[in-house]
């Protein structure tokens, strides 16, 4: 079921979005800073592509700033030798909780430990969460075109991240669907609002 697929990235995307470590072991090549930059902010919408700062590439596994923002946006590039298409942009509000991830991860901590080191961090105050709802939009899949500068066949995903929404603060319901929006992880720092292309 097509939720079901788009759950199953999205819970892996927001967990580890842009890990720092090379996930393939073979040699691969890493596409020129434009072509990145044109791919990283393929989610967004028109008028904020132009303004977002981009994370990416310089070399495999090694994620560096390509471009400065001048919005509120980041973005980040498809990893080289990903087999499938990936692109993320989120509210810069979200950078802490975001770049803690990678870190995380880049030192060894794998899966659900690293929201657990991250929620306590936030309990704790050591890391920060927007009080504000803040935005992240995504493509998985497809096929990038240069010339175009778009995707084709993907499948589009916003989130609206909102730290300790609940069902009862909000009146989303947490059953996950395609058809409606509904609030992921609720009651935690990276509780956030599900919202399908295909609404």
């Amino acid at each position: 079921m097509r939720i079901a697929l788009i759950l199953s990235v999205a819970v892996s995307t927001t967990l580890s979005i842009a890990a720092t470590t090379n996930l393939y072991a073979q040699a691969v090549t890493v596409a020129p800073g434009s072509t990145q930059i044109a791919a990283a902010v393929t989610p967004l919408p028109d008028e904020l592509k132009a303004d977002a700062a981009v994370l990416g590439y310089v070399t495999s596994g090694k994620l560096v700033r390509l471009r400065d923002g001048k919005n509120d946006m980041i973005c980040l590039a498809p990893e080289p030798g990903a087999k499938a298409f990936h692109s993320a942009c989120y509210h810069k509000a979200m950078e802490p909780f975001m770049a803690r991830g990678r870190s995380l991860r880049a030192g060894g901590v794998k899966g659900a430990q690293v929201d657990t080191v991250r929620f306590a961090e936030v309990k704790s105050g050591r890391l920060k969460v927007p009080a504000q709802p803040s935005m992240l939009y995504q493509i998985f899949g497809g096929t990038f075109d240069e010339g175009t500068g778009k995707v084709t066949g993907g499948s589009w995903l916003y989130i609206t991240y909102m730290p300790y929404a609940t069902t009862a603060s909000t009146g989303l319901t947490s059953k996950p669907s395609d058809k409606s929006p509904w609030l992921m992880f609720p009651g935690t720092p990276k509780a956030h609002i599900m919202f399908s292309a295909g609404m």
